[in-house]
């Protein structure tokens, strides 16, 4: 009897080391995007904007909505070769260096024309802002007498305090969020882990006891 217990044992589960659990790539993917924005936001120069605007006004010969329909115009020839290249000697700055910063926009309700320049330098975004809204007002001159308006610079631009880019604790933001929807996308397109099949108990002969025979 003592031979038979001995011959039959109960079966032992082995556990292993612990699975991750199936969401760990959301945790891991936001960590790892916030390191990254904030690392980008350090590293990236900081940039600055300003703004100045012209403003397009009616000689005798037009009325308000001809001023308004040229405002629209002037506003798309402010970044041409034409006005650039003039702005270039006031600027300072080489002509390719004043496209590349310089941004223009326009209002259908005002016939006002805004330039905007940026640049790693304050003074110099002030600058590139100032140039262009004079090249534009020198030769919306040259064209008075055909358009019947008169571009006036309204504001010039001021040279900026703090600069506009992101910083880096928004971009840590930005990246923790970017990086958590990516885990997120992880997780819906990974296929589903199965678990393994319950092993099932040694067979027994009909009417013998659970603890053996005996």
């Amino acid at each position: 009897m003592s031979e038979s217990r001995r011959g039959w044992r109960p079966m032992r589960s082995h556990r292993g080391t612990r699975p991750l659990p199936r969401w760990w790539p959301l945790p891991v993917c936001a960590l790892l995007g916030t390191v990254a924005g904030g690392v980008y936001g350090l590293a990236r120069p900081a940039e600055y904007t300003a703004t100045s605007y012209v403003v397009v006004t009616p000689t005798g010969k037009s009325d308000p909505a001809t001023a308004l329909g040229f405002a629209q115009a002037y506003g798309r020839v402010a970044t041409q070769v034409a006005v650039i290249g003039d702005a270039q000697a006031w600027a300072g700055v080489p002509a390719d260096t004043i496209r590349r910063n310089v941004q223009t926009a326009t209002s259908p309700d005002a016939p006002m024309i805004a330039i905007t320049g940026t640049s790693e330098r304050p003074g110099e975004a002030a600058d590139i802002a100032n140039a262009v809204a004079r090249a534009l007002t020198v030769n919306g001159e040259h064209t008075e007498a055909s358009t019947g308006v008169r571009l006036v610079q309204f504001s010039r631009a001021a040279r900026p305090v703090d600069p506009s880019s992101a910083s880096a604790s928004l971009t840590a933001l930005v990246g923790g969020c970017a990086g958590g929807l990516a885990g997120g996308l992880i997780l819906l397109v990974r296929p589903k882990r199965r678990e393994p099949a319950p092993v099932p108990a040694p067979a027994l002969p009909a009417g013998t006891p659970y603890g053996g025979p005996r």
